[in-house]
């Protein structure tokens, strides 16, 4: 296991904020920055009372803002918990950036269109239209594809000892990540969810809407790491196998969420 990591009795990496590589305190700013956009335009949408296809149109960006913040913040933590050292290097400001452009150009044009009352999803009404919502997608790959490049250089860096269950469950979330929410993303991009306002909170639809695997998707960068933490401080000699069972079950079950959802 990792120095870093190793003696915490904390889940999360014992660390000084004012410690951090210079990119991460930029993207935990960020990450703040965007919860704080987040709880403006929460304020904000009290006073519009305008729908698009049934839900408020400033739902979206909000999801938007909230998921963006926890994807920055939790860039930063797999990293510090997996080799704190690479967050200094040229290859970990490039996925800074990379996460911060991509996102950023999402949640800009997705609150522009809202403020606009029109769609930024599935809006192809005319040429320019089009090809940002073609835009968004190349955005939305690029975004994945910063946990994939990270997953990568924490496998380069890993030294000549074995890794113990925790970075791996960073490594394999952050691989799972870039690939299911890649496959995901783009069977979103070609299949647009019912209208309406769907289940309380998150709004997705039990029928014909490929939200739910998008979100175990995008969410394997959090609960994968958070499972090797739990396998390397509870079950022992076994720690490997039960990870390797952990993962297995979870794209099992994004595998039969994604294809429910697709059925006619």
């Amino acid at each position: 296991m990792q120095e870093n990591y190793a003696g915490h009795s904390s889940w999360w990496p014992v660390f000084d904020v004012t410690a951090l590589s210079l990119a991460s305190q930029f993207l935990m700013l960020y990450g703040a920055l965007m919860w704080l956009a987040c709880g403006l335009t929460y304020v904000f949408s009290l006073n519009d009372v305008r729908t698009l296809r049934d839900v408020g149109v400033w739902v979206k960006p909000m999801k938007f803002m909230a998921a963006t913040a926890l994807f920055a913040w939790t860039t930063v933590w797999v990293a510090e918990l997996a080799n704190s050292a690479l967050t200094h290097g040229q290859a970990y400001m490039g996925i800074c950036a990379l996460v911060v452009v991509t996102s950023f150009f999402e949640v800009a044009y997705i609150t522009y269109q809202a403020s606009q009352g029109a769609a930024s999803h599935y809006n192809t009404s005319d040429s320019w239209h089009a090809f940002l919502f073609g835009l968004m997608a190349v955005a939305a790959v690029g975004l994945t594809a910063s946990q994939g490049w990270l997953a990568w250089e924490i496998w380069r860096a890993r030294g000549a000892g074995p890794l113990g269950a925790t970075v791996w469950g960073v490594i394999i979330g952050l691989t799972l990540t870039f690939i299911l929410s890649t496959i995901s993303g783009f069977l979103l991009g070609g299949n647009q969810p019912p209208a309406g306002a769907g289940l309380p909170l998150v709004g997705w639809h039990l029928y014909k809407d490929i939200r739910p695997s998008h979100f175990l998707a995008v969410h394997a960068q959090q609960l994968i790491p958070l499972w090797g933490i739990i396998v390397d401080r509870f079950f022992g000699a076994y720690s490997t196998q039960a990870l390797a069972a952990g993962g297995g079950m979870y794209v099992v079950l994004w595998g039969v969420l994604t294809l429910s959802s697709l059925k006619t």
